[in-house]
C-alpha cells in the first residue's frame, strides 16, 4: 500500500469539498510538477506540461507527446462534484426565533441522512464589482457548524409511518444558522417592536458583513454549498478503510491527477480531465455534456499543429483511450439480496472495471468493446495492478451512470474503471486504502496505453 498517497489524499478530500476548492489544489499539484496555464504558451511541443480550467469548476492537465496528438491522447477523466445541499439565492429567513438557510439539494441522496450531523458552509460570493470572497465556515475546531433540526422520537408516530423518502420533504433541508430568544412585545413602542422584527436574522446578516463584508443582496450571486463537517478519518481498529465526504468521485479523481503528475508522456499525448456537474447529468458549461473537453483538445491542437484543422480534432478525439474513473457499489454483506455477488466489487479488492453501467436493460451506457477490454486487462496484468469486474447490483435492482457515454460519442474506446464505495451517495461514504493505491497504480498504468 502507497502509505504517502493515503496521507496525501485524505488531505485532498479535507480541502477540497467543492468542485472549486478542488480545482485549486490541482492547479497547485500541478504548477510544482511544471504544468502551466495554456495562456502561457504561444506553441506547444513534446514534454510541454499545460493545463486549461473552465470556470474555476473543471480542469484538464496535458502532457504533450511525441505522436502527432490526431493519432489520439491516453485520457483519465474523473468528476470532483459530489451530493450535497446549495443555498438558494434569497437564502436566509427568520421563523420564530430562529434563523434559517433555504437549501436545494444538488444529486441524488437520500435527504434523511443529512439531519442532525454537523455541517459546514463552502462556497463564493461575488459582489456587483465582480468582487469574490470566499466563505468557508465550520471546518475548524474553534468554528460554529450547522445543522438540519428533526423530530424527537416521542412526537415522531406520524414520521415514522411514512416510507423513507418522505420522512423530510426537500423544501423543509433548512439550516438553522441562528437564533435569538423570544420576548414578550406586549408592552414595546412601535419602534422597540420593529427593532425586535427579525432580530435574529438581522444578528446573521451582520456577522456575515462583519467576517465576509458581504450585504444581503450579494447572495443573488453567490454559490455556497453546505456539505458534512469535519476532517476525513481512518476506519476501521485496523485503519484499513477511509470514512470521508464526497470519495464519489474524488476517490478516482485524486490517484488521477497524481498518476500524471508522476509519469511522463511517450507517444501519445496524456491527459487528466476532472469534470464538475456529473451527479446531475453532467450538464451545463463544466460539464462533459457539453462542448467543454472538446474545446479544450481544440486548443491544444491550435497550438501543437501548424494547421489546425476540424478533422484533425475528430481524428484526436475518435483514436483517443479514456478510462472513465467514477466508483463502483461495494457488495454489502448486511444487504445481500440487492447484489449479484459474482459480479460485484469488494472492498479491498482493487480497482473496478465496468464493462457497461446504467440501469434496466443498460440504458445510459457506453458498453466498452472487449478488445479495449483485453488491452487494458493486459496493462493491468504488466503493472501488477490487482483489478475486478463488476456491476452496479442486481439487474433492474437500480443502477447508474457516469460521463463514459458523453465521452464515447466521439468515438474514442471508453472503460469505466474506479474504487468500490460503501455508503456511497452518503454524507460519509467509505473506502478501502488498498483500493485507492491500486487505482493510482492502474491510473499510471492506462496512461502507458499503446
Amino acid at each position: 500500500m502507497n502509505e504517502q498517497l493515503i496521507v496525501d489524499y485524505k488531505n485532498f478530500l479535507n480541502n477540497g469539498k467543492t468542485e472549486r476548492e478542488c480545482v485549486e489544489q490541482i492547479i497547485k499539484m500541478a504548477e510544482k510538477k511544471g504544468y502551466k496555464d495554456i495562456s502561457k504558451y504561444k506553441k506547444l511541443k513534446p514534454g510541454d506540461k499545460v493545463y486549461i480550467q473552465k470556470m474555476n469548476k473543471s480542469i484538464a492537465l496535458f502532457e504533450i507527446g511525441f505522436e502527432p496528438i490526431e493519432k489520439g491522447m491516453n485520457i483519465l477523466c474523473a468528476h470532483i462534484d459530489s451530493p450535497r445541499l446549495d443555498a438558494k439565492q434569497k437564502p436566509f429567513y427568520e421563523k420564530d426565533c430562529i434563523t434559517y438557510m433555504n437549501t436545494h439539494y444538488y444529486g441524488g441522496i437520500k435527504k434523511y441522512q443529512w439531519l442532525t450531523i454537523p455541517l459546514a458552509i463552502h462556497g463564493v460570493v461575488v459582489k456587483k464589482d465582480g468582487t469574490s470572497v470566499k466563505v468557508v465556515i465550520g471546518e475548524n475546531q474553534d468554528e460554529p457548524v450547522f445543522c438540519i433540526s428533526d423530530i424527537l422520537p416521542h412526537l415522531a408516530q406520524e414520521q415514522m409511518k411514512d416510507k423513507a423518502s418522505d420522512f423530510i420533504k426537500g423544501e423543509d433541508l433548512d439550516v438553522i444558522m441562528g437564533s435569538v430568544s423570544p420576548v414578550n412585545t406586549e408592552n414595546l413602542s412601535k419602534e422597540e417592536k420593529k427593532e425586535m422584527k427579525e432580530k435574529s436574522k438581522k444578528t446573521v446578516l451582520a456577522l456575515l458583513k462583519e467576517m465576509y463584508g458581504i450585504e444581503e443582496k450579494d447572495f443573488e450571486s453567490a454559490e455556497l454549498e453546505i456539505v458534512p463537517a469535519g476532517k476525513s478519518r481512518d476506519m476501521g481498529i485496523d485503519r484499513s478503510m477511509i470514512l470521508g465526504y464526497g470519495q464519489d468521485d474524488r476517490s478516482c479523481a485524486y490517484p488521477s491527477v497524481a498518476a500524471i503528475l508522476e509519469t511522463h508522456a511517450g507517444k501519445r499525448t496524456t491527459c487528466c480531465l476532472c469534470v464538475d456537474k456529473e451527479e446531475i447529468g453532467s450538464v451545463g458549461a463544466t460539464g462533459m455534456a457539453s462542448n467543454l473537453f472538446e474545446n479544450m483538445t481544440a486548443e491544444i491542437i491550435a497550438l501543437s499543429d501548424a494547421q489546425y484543422s476540424d478533422l484533425t480534432l475528430r481524428r484526436c478525439l475518435a483514436n483517443s483511450y479514456m478510462l472513465s474513473s467514477d466508483v463502483n457499489a461495494a457488495y454489502d454483506p448486511i444487504n445481500a439480496g440487492l447484489y449479484d455477488k459474482d459480479n460485484s466489487s469488494l472492498l479491498g479488492g482493487g480497482v473496478t472495471f465496468q464493462k457497461y453501467t446504467g440501469s434496466r436493460g443498460k440504458s445510459g451506457a457506453s458498453d466498452a468493446n472487449p478488445e479495449f477490454i483485453a488491452k487494458v486487462r493486459a496493462a493491468m496484468y504488466d503493472s501488477n495492478v490487482t483489478y475486478q469486474m463488476a456491476e452496479l447490483g442486481k439487474v433492474d435492482q437500480g443502477g447508474g451512470g457516469t460521463i463514459a457515454y458523453h465521452a464515447a460519442k466521439y468515438g474514442m474506446n471508453v472503460l469505466d474503471g474506479g474504487v468500490a464505495v460503501l455508503s456511497m451517495h452518503a454524507p460519509w461514504e467509505i473506502t478501502s486504502k488498498e483500493d485507492i493505491s491500486q487505482m493510482f497504480e492502474c491510473c499510471k498504468a492506462f496512461l502507458g496505453l499503446v
